[in-house]
């Protein structure tokens, strides 16, 4: 986890981002540095972050997952910063209620604060999601310890990454850092709990989008 002055990093973002080799070059802070510049190139992402911050009643979250690795693959292709991303995840954890009426509270919450923000905003409560992930994928998993156990659970390296703002400092977690997502490459999580077609499919669809990505097999370990 690694802490970053959001103002700093947003003036980075303003400038003509690095070229990806010479970000992976850096140590672990300055390879965070500019994962976050490139992100926040996203006006939407940028948008939901300072909105987000603004919500005491909201707890621990990230916005995570596959809008931060596509908007990095965007700028690599020289595309819109927004290109063929479908929606913005919004991952939180709350273990004191567990029924849906909480969650739908904190989703209706959000939708109300971002309103004006008309990209689809998916919000969700981590520490609910064995309640319901049996029917969904065929599979029991354990209850998920908190917010950092459930981003380490997604299915891609690449999208094991999280972002939160609060007081003008942007936390950024990366599970495996950030070789995979600024390398371009798409790979399996060796910590998913996903059955594997639901990275296959995931694959397919990136690539079909982004054709730049090279999908691997092999496994790396978590980085963290």
């Amino acid at each position: 986890m690694i802490r970053l002055d959001y103002a700093t990093v947003l003036a980075d973002a303003a400038d003509r981002p690095q070229p990806l080799a010479a970000a992976l070059a850096g140590p672990p802070e300055a390879q965070a540095g500019a994962f976050a510049a490139l992100v926040l190139r996203n006006r939407t992402i940028r948008s939901l972050l300072e909105r987000l911050a603004t919500l005491d009643l909201l707890p621990a979250w990230y916005l995570a997952a596959g809008a931060l690795a596509q908007t990095v693959w965007n700028t690599a292709a020289g595309n819109d910063p927004a290109y063929g991303v479908r929606d913005y995840d919004l991952v939180y954890f709350d273990d004191s209620d567990l029924s849906y009426d909480a969650e739908d509270t904190v989703i209706r919450y959000v939708a109300a604060a971002c309103d004006d923000i008309t990209e689809l905003v998916e919000t969700r409560n981590e520490a609910r999601v064995h309640l319901w992930y049996p029917d969904r994928f065929g599979i029991a998993i354990p209850p998920y310890r908190d917010l950092n156990d459930a981003v380490d659970s997604f299915p891609a390296t690449c999208t094991t990454i999280g972002m939160h703002l609060a007081a003008g400092v942007l936390t950024v977690y990366a599970t495996h850092g950030f070789a995979d997502v600024l390398s371009l490459i798409a790979r399996p999580n060796p910590a998913g709990i996903a059955p594997p077609h639901v990275f296959d499919d995931r694959a397919a669809r990136w690539t079909a989008k982004w054709p730049q990505l090279t999908v691997r097999r092999d496994r790396i370990e978590a980085a963290r």
